[in-house]
């Protein structure tokens, strides 16, 4: 493997937490099984996954099922990250499955493991690597994550107590999604709504899922070149808020729309806004971020 690196987490790129609920346990980390600190991460699970970076250090291996190399890694990463007891957690992306991630990280090749330090980016190693040189990277990320204030642990993702199922409908919308059908998840979440008006969750839901299907076929490099060519290009820059959202950068997605706003016509500042009010509650109307973003709209509206 590559040499580990545990830099400071000052300056690097900000992650930010990206939702106020944590991620929902996929099917290989099924309650009834051992205490688990361990999830397999899509897009949607992935923006509420970060947020957990901000109590404890986040791991994120960027590889693939189908080669043995990244296989064997993660199996090593669980055991090592489970033995931990929640100090740290650990999130498996197929990096071919979902390309967005993996962008998000600049990763250019896998498997790649990457920790996340109250929302900062800080590159473990890349390539296959023996549980030993694992086993000491972890113990340094644990002493970084120390030093950032980090010094708790959270509770396993399964394992312990029994979780309570999903709504039947709210579990048709995470199957869909699991499936890469977002047009499906959209309409289970919708049924919902239609029975339960005032379902938070649906609601959000729906917003989510959207945001994943707008983004799903977007090339990130020319989705920004495009954005930069045409600065008053309203499909362009919300592609680009979008991707920014997705990949994790939450306040240059805000920015990006508030400025936006500000600079262009009437007729175009109402699809601006139903955007941003899709984009908060995404992350979470409590979030400090969404809060700030707020006001500057105000200011900007009124």
């Amino acid at each position: 493997m590559t040499e580990p690196h545990i830099p400071s987490a000052r300056g690097a790129i900000d992650l930010g937490s990206l939702a106020a609920n944590g991620p929902q346990a996929t099917e290989e980390n099924a309650p009834g099984a051992a205490a688990s600190w361990t999830l397999t991460l899509d897009e949607a699970a992935f923006q509420q996954f970060v947020g957990l970076s901000q109590q404890v250090p986040a791991i994120v291996s960027l590889g693939s099922p189908r080669v043995q190399v990244s296989a064997d890694l993660d199996t090593a990463l669980k055991t090592l990250v489970d033995r931990r007891a929640g100090k740290m957690v650990l999130g498996l992306v197929d990096a071919e499955k979902y390309p967005n991630i993996a962008q998000a990280f600049k990763a250019e090749q896998i498997p790649m493991v990457i920790a996340l330090v109250n929302g900062q980016p800080v590159p473990l190693f890349q390539g296959p690597a023996a549980a030993e040189q694992i086993d000491q990277v972890l113990n340094q990320l644990a002493e970084l994550g120390v030093q950032q204030g980090l010094a708790g642990s959270v509770p396993a993702f399964s394992g312990g107590s029994e979780e309570q199922p999903l709504p039947p409908l709210h579990q048709k919308a995470v199957d869909a999604i699991e499936a890469g059908d977002y047009a499906a998840a959209e309409a289970a979440y919708l049924e919902a709504l239609n029975e339960k008006p005032n379902d938070q969750d649906a609601q959000v839901g729906v917003y989510q899922v959207r945001l994943l299907s707008r983004t799903q076929s977007l090339e990130l490099n020319e989705a920004r070149a495009a954005a930069a060519e045409n600065p008053d290009d309203l499909t362009a820059q919300l592609n680009v808020a979008d991707l920014d959202l997705v990949g994790g950068h939450v306040e240059d997605a805000f920015a990006r729309l508030v400025s936006l706003i500000s600079r262009l016509a009437d007729e175009d500042r109402e699809r601006i806004r139903r955007r941003l009010i899709e984009l908060y509650a995404v992350i979470g109307n409590a979030d400090p971020r969404v809060a700030a973003s707020r006001q500057k709209l105000a200011r900007v509206l009124f």
